[in-house]
């Protein structure tokens, strides 16, 4: 099956300004963290939560759009500025923007099915970051840690199944896959914590 997603110059341009923002407030957060220079630790960032936050975006958006739902990523600017203060404070609360998915016919399967999604590529990026957290290397070896770990708490972040989050809308459609997925989750990050 040929996955084609639609997508908009405004929503690129949202997506660059909250990957960015988002970067820099880990940067911000992780500045010095191996003694190395803040250009070098916001390149970590960009990659390793960068990757995290676009990727679980959009794996949100290809899975609504599969189900014929218009989705597309929009930033929250004030979010943005509240993750970069924060980030000066020490640490960080991020809710950079979301997915908006406009479909009034979604079933509670379709929407649980859209929501695991992204929880879902984080654990698949966790594992994708962990070959180079074995790596005997120093940069390579701490951006697959940080890759790691950053995206493990961000799959249990989200599966919380409270208001907002993706854990909600998954265990309103199946309890049973809700506990499996915050299962692997939960495994991915002891993971996380023992490399």
């Amino acid at each position: 099956m040929q996955i084609r997603m639609k997508t908009s110059e405004t929503e690129l341009k949202h997506l660059l300004i909250a990957w960015l923002a988002i970067s820099f407030a880990f940067a911000v957060v992780l500045r010095g963290w191996h003694g190395l220079n803040f250009f070098l630790v916001f390149g970590i960032s960009a990659i390793t939560v960068g990757f995290a936050f676009i990727f679980h975006e959009l794996a949100h958006k290809v899975v609504a759009q599969k189900y014929g739902a218009w989705s597309e990523f929009r930033m929250a600017p004030f979010m943005l500025l509240v993750a970069i203060l924060t980030a000066f404070m020490g640490f960080i609360f991020a809710a950079p923007g979301a997915v908006m998915i406009i479909n009034p016919y979604l079933t509670r399967e379709e929407s649980g099915k859209i929501a695991i999604a992204g929880p879902m590529m984080n654990v698949a990026l966790a594992f994708l970051f962990l070959p180079l957290a074995f790596s005997t290397y120093g940069l390579p070896k701490q951006i697959g840690e940080f890759g790691v770990m950053i995206n493990a708490w961000l799959a249990v972040f989200n599966m919380i199944p409270i208001s907002v989050l993706d854990g909600r809308k998954v265990m309103a459609w199946d309890k049973q896959v809700y506990g499996v997925a915050v299962g692997i989750a939960i495994v991915v990050l002891v993971m996380s914590m023992m490399i």
